[in-house]
């Protein structure tokens, strides 16, 4: 059975052609729940009840308003607007009370967003159903909420995380079980110009864990005027015990009496709060489930020591002779679990809820095979492409000259999803504002993970052993390369990969959530989407629920078991991590996630600390982030692209420092400091 059959016959856009690809080398759940009613009486069942007795509202602070707090309970109603935030009802967003219990998922919810109140563009309804597959919330996304001309006085910024931290911090991320705070930085929405009404984003520098509820709370944001900004009617009638003639509040009161007493144990006094709220986290198995199945299921097909069917229909022995031996373009079979091949293709899932295969694809790929391999047998190099562009990318000149003097065969497949043919596709979707059929680009990226598995299988064992080819290769061992998207998707890859323990993750970051109104590549897709709306909020509530079905390819969901607590027979892996200060097109706030994520250390480079990554100096063994500068000024405070001097995001990778790196580390699994004087700053090339 299909998930969902929601997605449309869409126009071929001519307007799409102009999009061009980036970052290349170089340069089954219901879709509407009954909104307003209460879903039953379900306790929270991951053992965060409060078992203490109420407060009087005298006792608490409040006032004596002859109101008395309840015994706390955590459950929740489902809504479909939320009144506590009567500006924009979809806020505060991630929220439990936009889920409804279901005892048959990990987490005791399920998504439960109504259709009539997402945001519609050209009377296009952005369907509920494909965000209602899941049990819970992106650990990625920001968190939203909005406080009318709310001013950033005082809030904590990337620049300075730990304030969040700190005891009087304005905005709060509170884990509900532990007590323990969560770092993170808080903006003011500003990607949309003219509108004023900018959300309050709250975005986690560490990853959220799955299947766990979060508090979130803020205090003391003042306006433009230096007015702090006062609560709403709805949630000050909860915080300060005050009668309301509104049902859905007057239904939370002993949730809320749980959330005020955990902010209270926390330090966070509840007369100072001028909005809470809780959400619970998706599940691991709801987010990783089907990549992990396709994995294994496709290569339960082979024998040991075998691998995927292909076809070469290319040798070219005359092409870049000065590098390359030989080029070789061909057609790999590998399991397909989309009904359908194309752009606009959905995973089937089988009456255990997981993937099913339907049949068989033929994927293109790419193989170099060096000059230097004519004299001694060369490793594996698996190559990942930039931004809706193609593995074809690995042709570049700087590609063939690295695997000639350093010995590797290079291969690669698409990244199906967002490759070049899919670049109609989303721009479509865009425009139409039909954001749930990003839920085919979901699927064809977690399909993609069976392509480059395959991949990886078929050169080590099929393709190895042909005669023609043989004796240029030397299958013991095989390393990943991926640049932009390729080192963005590369933390899934290195996360599920079997057959490669050693990956080079090239101006990464994650998640999709966090890179994509800090990016130049997406202002042409965000104009897209922009037109039509008047609301930011709108745009940003789009781009959340985005992001929550990314999350079933996207490295948030991946990376942290990259090297440690790794995903069942599966390797830990080594990865190194390199990222440009000041990149235009994926921000440097983005790989400090990623590192984190997969607890890299941070060899020094001369250029700065890196907040949560444990500082090294020389060389390290194990999982690496490096920092390279070019000069330019640190990532802007607010949501928007850097866009000052010369774009460095391509000049890395092809700095004789980084290649010489990059090849110690395959080889070695050591990662050096290759920098004159131990200082990897360019300034000459930023062009500032």
């Amino acid at each position: 059975m299909k998930r969902t059959t929601l997605l449309s016959t869409l126009p071929v856009l001519t307007f799409a052609l102009t999009l061009a690809p980036a970052c290349s080398d170089d340069g089954a759940a219901d879709d509407e729940v009954g909104a307003t009613e209460t879903q039953g009486t379900q306790t929270e069942t991951q053992g965060t009840q409060t078992e203490t007795g109420s407060e009087s509202a005298t006792e608490s602070g409040s006032g004596d308003t002859g109101l008395e707090e309840p015994d706390p309970v955590v459950d929740w109603a489902t809504l479909d607007c939320d009144s506590l935030v009567p500006d924009y009802c979809l806020y505060p967003f991630p929220n439990n009370v936009f889920t409804a219990a279901d005892a048959q998922t990990p987490t005791g919810r399920r998504m439960a967003l109504n259709t009539a109140r997402l945001p519609s563009k050209n009377d296009n309804p952005v369907e509920a159903a494909p965000y209602n597959f899941s049990d819970g919330f992106s650990a990625g996304q920001a968190m939203l909420t909005y406080l009318p001309n709310a001013s950033t006085t005082g809030l904590p910024t990337w620049a300075d995380i730990d304030a969040s931290l700190s005891a009087d911090a304005l905005t709060v991320i509170l884990d509900a079980e532990t007590g323990e705070r969560v770092a993170h930085f808080a903006e003011i929405d500003v990607s949309m110009a003219g509108d004023p009404d900018g959300s309050l984003m709250i975005r986690p520098a560490t990853r959220l864990d799955d299947d766990t509820r979060y508090i979130v709370a803020v205090r003391g944001v003042q306006n433009d005027d230096g007015e702090l900004i006062p609560a709403s009617e709805g949630f000050a009638a909860l915080r300060d015990l005050q009668p309301s003639d509104d049902a859905t509040v007057e239904d939370r009161r002993p949730l809320y009496a749980d959330i005020f007493q955990r902010l209270g144990d926390a330090g966070v006094e509840r007369d100072t709060l001028q909005i809470a709220w809780d959400f619970t986290t998706a599940s691991t198995e709801s987010n990783t489930a089907a990549v992990i199945h396709m994995r294994d299921d496709s290569l339960d097909l082979f024998e040991p020591g075998q691998g995927p069917s292909f076809m070469i229909t290319d040798v070219d022995a005359q092409w870049h002779t000065e590098d390359i031996a030989y080029k070789i373009e061909g057609l790999l079979e590998v399991p397909l679990y989309l009904d359908d091949p194309g752009t606009s293709g959905h995973l089937v899932f089988g009456a255990d809820g997981l993937p099913e295969q339907q049949g068989v694809a033929q994927v293109p790929f790419t193989v170099l095979i060096p000059l230097s391999a004519l004299d001694e047998p060369a490793k594996l190099l698996q190559y990942g492409h930039g931004l809706l562009g193609s593995h074809t990318e690995l042709e570049t000149g700087h590609m063939r000259s690295f695997i000639n003097e350093n010995n590797y065969v290079l291969f690669g497949v698409d990244w199906i999803g967002m490759a070049a043919e899919d670049t109609l596709f989303i721009g479509a979707m865009l425009n139409n504002g039909t954001m749930h059929e990003f839920e085919a680009v979901a699927d064809r990226l977690q399909q993609s993970m069976v392509n480059f598995v395959a991949a990886t299988r078929m050169m080590k064992t099929s393709f190895a052993d042909d005669m023609s080819f043989e004796s240029y290769i030397d299958p013991s061992a095989a390393y990943y390369l991926g640049i932009s998207q390729g080192g963005i998707f590369g933390g899934t890859f290195m996360a599920v990969s079997q057959d490669i323990e050693r990956g080079c993750l090239g101006v990464p970051g994650q998640s999709y959530n966090l890179l994509l109104n800090r990016s130049v590549d997406f202002d042409q897709y965000f104009s897209l989407l922009q037109a039509g709306f008047v609301d930011s909020r709108d745009v940003q509530i789009l781009l959340a629920l985005t992001q929550m079905l990314w999350d079933r390819a996207d490295p948030s969901s991946y990376s942290y078991k990259i090297s440690t607590d790794t995903f069942p027979d599966t390797p830990a892996h080594q990865v190194l991590l390199r990222a440009a200060v000041g990149d235009h097109q994926v921000t440097t706030l983005g790989a400090h996630n990623m590192a984190r994520a997969v607890g890299a250390k941070h060899l020094d480079t001369g250029i700065r600390e890196v907040w949560g990554l444990e500082a090294v100096s020389g060389s390290n063994v194990g999982s690496t982030y490096v920092e390279y500068d070019f000069g330019l000024p640190m990532d802007p405070i607010q949501n928007i692209p850097q866009e000052a001097c010369d774009d460095p995001h391509g000049k890395l990778r092809s700095l004789d420092a980084a290649r010489s790196q990059l090849h110690t580390f395959f080889t070695t699994g050591e990662v050096v400091n290759t920098c004159d004087d131990q200082v990897c700053s360019f300034p000459d090339l930023g062009g500032c």
